[in-house]
Order: structure tokens, then C-alpha cells, then sequence
């Protein structure tokens, strides 16, 4: 029996798409506990839909993303930082208080859409990647002074 999965299964299938399971396995586990439906054609127009739908979305926010960035590209965070002899910074700059500084600046990202590949810790400038949207990664300026 083909079905289509509405939720993803482990192991077995992800939401949209068709598989060929055995009958008995798509009546008393799949289907019965809202994992999959069977593949007729109203179910496969309801998927088309739906997908022509999430693309559609897709496409804007990676419009929007793509606006985002530019703005972003403009931007300097500042971060004053206590330090030791020769300049050394006691601390450092965290993905937390990143996301707290493009708060301020009116800007709501996620800490895990923040690509900081090793804590700042060092005084000046240092570029840091926000993930944005699969497609687009902005940069933002981080300046560190004392």
C-alpha cells in the first residue's frame, strides 16, 4: 500500500513523502496513529497544495532575509570589555550577549542562527555570520573596545 506521510517518522519516512509499506503496517501503525494517510488522489492534491504553499513562504522569507541582511551589513555592535596588562580581556564576548546587542538595535534573532566559531575574546573588530536562512548568511561588525 502506498501512503503519504503528515509527520515525520524516524527510520522511516518524512512529512511529504510517498512510500510503499505493507498493508497490515500502514492500517495498524501509520495511519491509525497519524503518521501517514493513504495515497489517493484527493491526498496527493492536498500535498501538491501544501507544498506549493511552503515554497511559497519559503520564497518570501528568504525575501525577507535577504532585506534583513542588508540592513545588518550597515551595523556595528559595541561591546566594552574590562582588561588586564597588555590589554588582555577578563572574559568574553558571548553568542548571548550578541543576540542581546541586535535586541537593542531592534533586530529578534534566534542564539542558534548565530555563527560565532569561537568566543571573542580579544580587543577590535571581529566579523561574526547570523544564519539568516539556509540560502543567506548576513555578517555583523563586532567592535570590542576597553
Amino acid at each position: 500500500m502506498e501512503v503519504i506521510f503528515i509527520k515525520d517518522l524516524k527510520n522511516q519516512g518524512k512529512k511529504g513523502q510517498i512510500k510503499n509499506v505493507k498493508d497490515g503496517y500502514a492500517e495498524n501503525f501509520l495511519i491509525k496513529n497519524g503518521y501517514a494517510v493513504k495515497k489517493t488522489k484527493e491526498n496527493l492534491s492536498k500535498l501538491n497544495h501544501e507544498l506549493a504553499k511552503k515554497e511559497k513562504e519559503d520564497a518570501e522569507n528568504k525575501k525577507l532575509a535577504e532585506q534583513m541582511k542588508e540592513k545588518l551589513a550597515k551595523e556595528t555592535l559595541e561591546f566594552t570589555v574590562k582588561t588586564g596588562a597588555d590589554d588582555r580581556v577578563f572574559g568574553s564576548i558571548s553568542v548571548k550577549q550578541i543576540k542581546e546587542g541586535l535586541e537593542k538595535k531592534g533586530y529578534s534573532i534566534e542564539k542558534n542562527k548565530i555563527d560565532l566559531e569561537e568566543s571573542i575574546s580579544s580587543l577590535g573588530f571581529h566579523n561574526v555570520k547570523l544564519n539568516l536562512h539556509p540560502d543567506v548568511v548576513a555578517t555583523i561588525k563586532v567592535h570590542v573596545i576597553k
